[in-house]
């Protein structure tokens, strides 16, 4: 059984930094790329960055210089640091799993950012 296990949303104030993490299992976590994405409310989930299977690294335009996404295969982990966040980062944030095939794609249950002004 597939599960992507997100942690570490919250509340957090104008300028705070915070650190999603997800944790892969039932999969074979080193073969897929894995991303974070997120959405709002009467909005399409989007992508936020993205890491392959070797560690190339996507940004959308508006976190390039914010956030920071890694992962450590050792832990089938992959994080999202978040930093200088706004109020416009608030969202729902989901963990993506993806095969490079494109056969098989996962998401987590998604954790709620918030950043208050």
């Amino acid at each position: 059984q597939v599960q992507l296990a997100e942690s570490g949303g919250g509340l957090v104030q104008a300028g705070s930094s915070l650190t999603l993490s997800c944790v892969a299992s039932g999969i074979s976590f080193a073969v897929y790329h894995m991303g974070w994405y997120r959405q709002t409310p009467g909005k399409q989930r989007a992508l936020v960055a993205r890491i392959t299977n070797t560690g190339s690294t996507t940004y959308e335009d508006s976190v390039k210089d914010r956030f920071t996404i890694s992962r450590d295969f050792a832990k089938n982990t992959v994080y999202l640091q978040m930093s200088g966040l706004k109020p416009e980062d608030t969202a729902v944030y989901y963990c993506n799993a993806r095969r490079p095939l494109g056969d098989y794609n996962f998401w987590g249950q998604g954790t709620q950012v918030t950043v208050s002004s």
